[in-house]
């Protein structure tokens, strides 16, 4: 099909997008479809399987051996370190955040997920002490709200994305549940409910055809 400048013109916006993502879907594979990618996928799959016996293992070894006192010698450097690392999160993220980067939702998983578990240690280590009020408080009223909010912030980042994405290939509605979402959006029509995805097909098919009225 060959679609001249004249005809171009003539074209709505949606149609001049449905061919421009037409034409991106031709000359831009999936990505898993390179071998090298599916063996990689392979391997970390092997690998992740491989961690959650051996972890599973593990736990039940450290429920059988481990003291139920233990006395630490490094216990500043241990809480100093957590604190340290928790700055740099925080930094890295208001970092990428200014500049717009996409890190920022890596960095903001990381943020969360280090204040979660200073939530999780600072209680389990306090309770029955003299110290668990304040730990409950400092986890309910600083850690855990901060570590939702970094969670939240990133979920909502991720359905942005997937809705330009929707918005590119015609689909529209809500954004499905990002459990739905298959990696690298590809087949995303799929994972939407029925009369979103026979609407969006609908007009991507009509769009296809309006934009090869005239060819030569």
């Amino acid at each position: 099909m060959v679609i001249d400048e004249a005809e171009l013109r003539r074209m709505t916006h949606d149609e001049r997008r449905e061919l421009a993502h037409a034409l991106a879907a031709i000359d831009q594979p999936h990505p898993l479809l390179d071998p090298r990618l599916r063996r990689r996928r392979r391997l970390g799959l092997l690998i992740m399987t491989a961690c959650c016996v051996a972890l599973a293992a593990w736990i039940a070894i450290l429920l059988l051996t481990l003291p139920v006192r233990y006395t630490s010698s490094d216990w500043r450097a241990v809480w100093v370190g957590l604190d340290i690392a928790e700055l740099l999160g925080f930094a890295a993220t208001a970092w990428a955040a200014w500049h717009q980067r996409q890190i920022v939702i890596f960095f903001m998983i990381m943020t969360g997920t280090l204040l979660v578990c200073d939530a999780w240690f600072d209680l389990a280590l306090n309770y029955g002490s003299s110290g668990f009020t304040a730990s409950v408080l400092s986890a309910a009223l600083a850690e855990l709200p901060l570590a939702f909010l970094m969670f939240a912030a990133a979920r909502r980042l991720v359905r942005v994305t997937v809705q330009t994405l929707m918005q590119l290939s015609g689909a529209s509605g809500p954004v499905p549940p990002l459990w739905r979402v298959p990696l690298f959006a590809d087949g995303l029509e799929e994972c939407l409910p029925a009369r979103l995805r026979s609407a969006a097909d609908g007009r991507q098919t009509a769009d296809v055809t309006a934009g090869g009225r005239s060819s030569s």
